[in-house]
């Protein structure tokens, strides 16, 4: 029996399958507000198929998110406007996420196809923080190093969105703890050079990112399961690597959090990366075993066969999948088919799989 389409059940949510759709920026916001792009773009694969569907990298706050066009949740009028979008996900029988987000100093800046380089406040842009006053890269906005206020501040706003994550309906909040943005900033040597408890050891760049998920544990109803995406490895000499987020994860679990989705980089700039099929595979399934963590395997996935040989040697427990998903809304219908699988194929759409 296929993997792929078994079930999976977290604290008391049950997902019809393992193939979820990856968190995927589309830097389409207005006011950090969800449009029609998003109830469609979402809501193609959640009729498609997917076991979950996860809203997009969302900003707590107007400052944390990383364009002027990306998506928010910092207000009650944003928590409204995302019903439409969680009621939509799960009448198609998909699990409705979200992914909770600070793009500290990797924050104020272009859409990718309008450059990707920092926006000034006379453009639309704002002041950025970060662990430290240290840039992303020369084409990023200069960060100031947060203070004690700002801490707590950041903390509270994770929890604040998280209570209207689950306003809105999603069953499902990922903390966003990966790419370079705020939290793995905290997380990296390289990006955090603080002298103070947020700073230098493991168990203080660890402080601020357990803080905001032992807070955001504390307001998601015990039936809930809470995910963490992480960055594996900065993928550079002297950065986060696996045997640091393996205790991170460790940690993690003793928090409360039920999954790892497993990614990689974004701290960096200039990292090697040795980009190829299942390249993040090998740190789902070190953080699987020696965290006794459930993980969710990312990274160049494309096949229904290499997702389910993923499932099937134990290497994680779910598939996120991304750019599949944008060239093939439908791909668990058609993983469906070439693993013989039954498929939850909506009535609209049978005569196409027949």
């Amino acid at each position: 029996m296929s993997k792929l389409f078994e079930s999976l059940t977290l604290r008391d949510l049950t997902f019809r399958n393992r193939i979820w759709v990856s968190p995927m920026c589309q830097y389409s916001s207005e006011d950090g507000m969800p449009t029609d792009w998003h109830l469609v773009h979402l809501g193609s694969r959640a009729v498609g198929g997917a076991g979950l569907v996860m809203m997009e990298a969302t900003a707590v706050s107007p400052e944390g998110r990383i364009s002027p066009h990306d998506a928010g949740i910092w207000s009650e009028a944003h928590a409204q406007a995302y019903q439409r979008i969680a009621r939509f996900l799960q009448a198609q029988g998909a699990v409705a996420a979200i992914q909770l987000a600070h793009a500290g100093r990797k924050a104020s800046t272009a859409r990718p196809w309008e450059g990707g380089k920092k926006v000034d406040v006379h453009n639309g842009g704002w002041d950025v923080i970060g662990p430290s006053a240290l840039a992303f890269a020369d084409t990023y906005p200069q960060p100031r190093a947060m203070t004690n206020a700002d801490l707590e501040r950041v903390t509270q706003d994770f929890v604040t969105a998280a209570a209207r994550s689950l306003e809105a309906g999603f069953q499902v909040i990922e903390l966003h703890m990966a790419h370079g943005y705020l939290l793995h900033e905290f997380l990296s040597p390289l990006s955090n050079l603080r002298r103070d408890d947020y700073g230098g050891s493991l168990e203080n760049r660890m402080r601020l990112p357990l803080a905001v998920a032992r807070e955001v544990r504390a307001v998601v109803p015990d039936r809930l399961p809470l995910f963490v995406r992480i960055s594996a490895t900065d993928w550079a000499d002297g950065g986060w690597d696996l045997a640091q987020s393996i205790e991170f994860c460790r940690q993690l679990k003793n928090l409360g959090i039920d999954l790892i989705d497993v990614s990689s980089g974004g701290n960096v700039q200039r990292a090697q990366i040795p980009v190829a099929p299942n390249y993040q595979v090998p740190f789902a399934k070190e953080i699987r075993a020696q965290a006794g963590i459930a993980t969710g395997a990312v990274g160049l996935i494309t096949e229904p066969k290499q997702a389910e040989e993923i499932l099937q040697n134990g290497e994680a427990d779910a598939i996120f999948i991304a750019r599949e998903f944008l060239r093939d809304p439908y791909f668990p219908f058609r993983a469906a088919q070439e693993l013989n699988a039954p498929a939850d194929i909506p009535n609209q759409y049978k005569r196409a799989f027949m």
